[in-house]
């Protein structure tokens, strides 16, 4: 672990390749279950018309659904941009296929592949990552992501949870229950299908104890990974006027630093640490404004972990489902 305080992704993927790897952020098109009228309409509170599209990777306007040679072209601008970013910032010698933006199994067996090899075939890839919901995972969808770890590729699908409350999830017009979640999950690791789980700190309505609980919801499922996000609300989401009205208030960088060491105190000392705050356009995003920077903030969260003596895992728990 990162000095005995927590086991990082980076630590992961050092200890992995031993050189710097870097996964290449996708946007291919899809959409999501809980958007009605594709990309076009709202989808989760917090959500933007972006999805979780990497930054380095912001276009204006959709992508086709469809796997045509408008899309084709667009995958391969889309990682000619991000392998040349990470080779030149990040001096990147490992690259993994990360389809990142929505929900990246949201479509038919047939029109999934075609994406996922065509996508595959334009890089020297070690990794297919997959960002979904539990709402788009089947046997069939797990059969065929697994079939890709017969061609040499370790494959992970990444499954937003956000949070364990139900009342929460309707409240944020999530679309699932945490049973669709634990669902999907158990199928995923029954095609061994390594699977990280996305949570949200400071959803509307939760505090520290909400937290826990998500937590400790997740720590029993003994996940390969997890991410934590700082909520960020985005001026063209739904929970904009919510927060415009005063309605819904956003975690202070202090607030935030108590969810996350909660978090990595219950975690299974085996669980990556893949995240620890948010990314977002600052001109897009109404709040938070003075959140720390993510290099700061993880300075902060090592000294203040080194400072209290703990660590991850130390307060994790079993058998809780």
């Amino acid at each position: 672990m990162d000095k005995n305080l927590f086991y990082s992704y980076s630590q992961y993927l050092k200890q992995l390749y031993g050189r710097p790897a870097f996964r290449v952020g996708i946007d291919a098109g899809f959409s999501c279950p809980n958007r009605a009228d594709g990309r076009n309409s709202a989808g989760c509170s917090y959500c933007d018309a972006f999805g979780a599209r990497a930054m380095y990777q912001r276009t204006e306007g959709a992508i086709s659904d469809d796997v045509d040679e408008n899309l084709r072209e667009e995958i391969r601008l889309q990682t000619a941009t991000a392998v040349n970013f990470l080779k030149k910032r990040y001096k990147a010698e490992i690259f993994l296929l990360y389809l990142q933006a929505f929900s990246n199994t949201h479509a038919d067996l047939q029109h999934l592949r075609a994406v996922y090899d065509y996508s595959l075939s334009l890089g020297d890839y070690r990794e297919l990552i997959i960002s979904t919901r539990p709402d788009c995972i089947d046997r069939k969808k797990a059969e065929l992501l697994a079939s890709y770890k017969e061609r040499g590729l370790d494959v992970w699908v990444e499954l937003g949870l956000q949070s364990s409350n139900n009342e929460t999830l309707k409240r944020i017009d999530r679309g699932h229950s945490s049973e669709d979640f634990i669902r999907s999950y158990r199928l995923l690791k029954e095609y061994g299908i390594k699977t990280a789980v996305h949570l949200i700190f400071g959803l509307p309505g939760e505090g520290l104890s909400d937290i826990i609980s998500s937590c400790e919801f997740t720590a029993d499922l003994n996940p390969d990974g997890v991410k934590f996000h700082n909520l960020h609300i985005p001026y063209n989401s739904p929970l904009y006027e919510e927060y415009r009205r005063g309605l819904v208030d956003v975690p202070t960088t202090k607030e935030h630093l108590e969810y996350v060491i909660a978090g990595i105190e219950r975690m299974p000392e085996s669980t990556v640490i893949m995240r620890l705050t948010c990314d977002s356009q600052e001109n897009e995003r109404a709040a938070p404004k003075d959140f720390m920077k993510k290099t700061e903030f993880y300075n902060l969260l090592r000294t203040e972990m080194e400072m209290r003596n703990t660590f991850q895992g130390r307060l994790y728990k079993y058998n809780l489902i």
